[in-house]
Parts: structure tokens; sequence; C-alpha cells
């Protein structure tokens, strides 16, 4: 009986240890916070709106290709600059284009030193073509387009399109 109690009690006491010991480093631990401050230039800024960034181009044939475009906005006070656009797959191309000019088509392993500038209240065209007979894929199939920006809040923009190839 004794032995039992003995037991317990060690149980008790190493249970209460573990729990006290985690409260103390928990209680050294000083909260994160993060201080954030405007300035007049901060709202000066570069701003994309971009209100789709996934589209479905439905049921196609291997031998098609097949294009979305997105529809960007530079709803800041800053030119938008754009670059570094590539894609997901050697099958998967992006082209950027700006008041009626269209950039050079971008893929995958694309090295380029193209800027694209969208004004402030000005909207650019993200254009992005999939040619699945480049690399025959058959079924449900997602590809992307990425391009940088240098808004602040949205460095990285991704475009999707969906396609069902036979």
């Amino acid at each position: 009986m004794n032995s039992k109690i003995l037991i317990i009690g060690l149980i008790i006491f190493s249970l209460a240890a573990i729990v006290g010991s985690y409260f103390i480093l928990i209680s050294g631990q000083k909260p994160q916070t993060q201080i954030i401050s405007y300035s007049i230039a901060d709202k000066e800024r570069p701003k994309v709106e971009a209100k789709t960034i996934f589209f479905d181009l439905g049921t196609m044939k291997v031998s098609e290709d097949k294009s979305a475009n997105f529809k960007i906005k530079n709803i800041g006070q800053k030119s938008l600059q754009l670059s570094n656009v590539s894609s997901s797959c050697n099958c998967t191309f992006g082209q950027i284009i700006i008041n009626g000019k269209e950039s050079e088509v971008f893929g995958m392993h694309n090295i380029s030193d193209f800027a694209g500038e969208v004004p402030p209240g000005k909207e650019a065209i993200i254009k992005v073509t999939y040619r699945p007979s480049i690399m025959p894929v058959y079924g449900p199939v997602e590809r992307e387009v990425y391009l940088s920006t240098n808004d602040p809040e949205n460095p990285k923009l991704i475009f999707k399109v969906k396609a069902t190839v036979n």
C-alpha cells in the first residue's frame, strides 16, 4: 500500500514539475509586436489591384493553344513596375500588355531585362497562354505565370489557368 502511494506521489510530483517548468519558460518570453508607422512616402507608392488571378480555359485538345487575359490596375500614387515574368512550365507563357504595347513572350526559363511601367490609375493586361502540344499532358492541368512588382504589399503576383486536355 505504501509503495502505491509513493508511486502515485512521484507521478503527481513529476507532472507538477513539468507543468511548472513550462510556465516558467513561457513567462520569460515577451510577446512579439509589430509597430507600423505610416508616412507620406508610404501613401505615395504603387499599389496593384488584380480582381481575377484564376481562369478556367475549359476543355481543349492537345493541339490547341488557349489564352486568358488578366487585368491589373495601379491604384497607387507612383508608377507600378512589372518585371521578372516567368511560368511554371515550358508549355505556359506570359506576356505583358501596357497601353496596347505587347512585351516579348516569357516562358519558364526566360532571363530578361524587361521592365514594364503602369502609371497611377492605369491598367495592364497579363496574357497567359497554355500550349499543351509542347509537353503533352492529358486530363486536368493547372499552370501559372509569375511576375514581380514594386508594390511592397504584393511583390510577386501569380496568375493561374486550368484546363482539361483531351
